[in-house]
């Protein structure tokens, strides 16, 4: 009753918390956008402007307005590009799902033809299949997507549905607020930083605090260098499948390389997560190009895996292979979507402090800090 209790006022603690994580995590991605206009403000007036109280706040105005446009300008771009090739390509694939139907119940026909009892079974399941999509897509699917166009639809259908509107107001509010904290955190966070520096500076001796801060600094680059370093990687991505697909004549193409690029951003089970089900999509058009799909995917994460993500990331990490697996199996199970993206650079982050601690207690016993000098190692006589 104790652990349920404690992490039901976790789970409670996060969820009033929201907006602010939602804020702080804005205000670290789009601090290189405010730290740069407010760089450039600073250079722009130098020392024309002998108010330093005007010209500070001229400089974070910059920074706030650029950081705000650029993030305006990705949501709605991303909204543009993605909602209306959503919209017509689930529409066309639910109108034209009969031929979809036929070429695949002709290519089983095909492959199972030397073995009639499993032609059977496994037609038999696919027709069941195919009649169960059928009934949920118009009943379903075509009715809501039908509604999106119309603000009457969709304000009957929230109108209808508590749930859904208390859901969407919670989200719009914590957007909003998060907004907001996002601007106040980019606006103070030399403020705060320097706060935290004189806490610890208080409490810890002069030698401790310096490790302190410095293992901070360590960790601020990690996280900076990885996640940004990521995104950028990941919409280079996107933007290199979109034209391969475009030149291979493939369908979706612009759906399919959104998906791509932003599942992209999960190390090492990002690119399977989002090719699976642009696969079955692409499968449903033609089993024949569905495999070109496949190749052009596995070109595509080789080149990022060999050539791409070493050039941006270089070993912004030094995480091994078997510790990314781990890391992102770990921290994704616990915190899910957003554990699998932090995953890398936290797991980075225990490895080097797990280090330091090791190695300040082995120079304490006098002993070799070396890896190497363990190998075969059986005892060591004190």
């Amino acid at each position: 009753l104790e652990r349920k209790a404690i992490l039901a006022l976790g789970g409670r603690i996060i969820s009033i918390l929201t907006p602010i994580i939602y804020g702080a995590v804005l205000a670290f991605l789009f601090s290189p956008v405010y730290n740069g206009g407010v760089r450039f403000t600073g250079e722009l007036l130098g020392k024309k402007m002998k108010n330093e109280k005007l010209k500070a706040f001229l400089q974070k105005t910059v920074g706030t307005v650029l950081s705000l446009t650029l993030l305006y300008i990705i949501v709605v771009s991303l909204a543009m590009m993605i909602i209306p090739q959503l919209y017509s390509s689930i529409a066309g694939i639910v109108n034209t799902m009969p031929v979809y139907i036929q070429n695949l119940y002709e290519w089983l026909t095909g492959l199972f033809a030397n073995n009639p009892p499993l032609e059977e079974m496994v037609l038999s399941v696919y027709q069941q299949a195919v009649i169960a999509v059928q009934d949920w897509s118009s009943s379903n699917l075509i009715p809501h997507l039908q509604s999106i166009g119309s603000f009457e639809s969709l304000e009957k259908i929230l109108g209808g549905v508590s749930n859904s509107v208390l859901t969407i107001f919670n989200l719009a509010k914590n957007i909003l607020i998060g907004l907001i904290v996002m601007v106040y955190l980019l606006n103070i966070k030399d403020t705060l930083t320097a706060q935290v520096k004189k806490i610890v500076y208080a409490i810890l001796p002069v030698q401790a605090a310096n490790g302190t801060v410095e293992e901070f600094r360590y960790i601020h680059k990690v996280f900076s260098g990885f996640i940004i370093g990521k995104l950028i990687d990941s919409l280079i991505i996107g933007i290199l499948c979109f034209i391969l697909m475009h030149l291979f004549k493939l369908p979706y193409e612009l759906l399919i390389s959104v998906i791509i690029g932003v599942t992209n951003v999960i190390p090492f089970f990002g690119p399977f997560i989002g090719a699976a089900p642009c696969a079955i999509l692409v499968f449903l058009i033609s089993p024949k190009q569905c495999l070109y799909f496949i190749g052009l995917i596995l070109v595509l994460q080789q080149f990022d895996g060999n050539i791409l993500g070493p050039k941006i990331l270089g070993n912004s990490t030094g995480v091994s292979s078997f510790g990314v697996l781990f890391s992102i199996l770990l921290f994704g199970g616990l915190c899910g979507f957003v554990g699998m993206i932090i995953a890398v650079p936290l797991m980075a982050v225990i490895i080097h402090i797990y280090n330091q601690i090791q190695e300040y207690l082995l120079s304490k016993k006098s002993l070799s800090i070396k890896e190497e000098d363990y190998v075969n190692l059986k005892r060591i006589d004190e």
